[in-house]
């Protein structure tokens, strides 16, 4: 009755993707390339996240 209200999880996720590809950017371009290595890392994960819900989605 309320799923209306419910916070899609897949896009929250695309949105914490997409900040992290934006700090990655800011990174690399600052030349740590340690931290740069580290934020792609948990962007990865991130997108293995999003496609197991999509995919247990339908």
């Amino acid at each position: 009755m309320f799923s209306i209200f419910k916070k899609d999880p897949v896009k929250q996720l695309e949105n914490k993707r997409k900040k992290l590809l934006e700090e990655a950017m800011r990174i690399q371009r600052s030349g740590d390339l340690k931290l740069y290595a580290l934020k792609m890392e948990a962007i990865d994960k991130l997108e293995k996240e999003i496609d197991a819900l999509q995919k247990q989605n339908g």
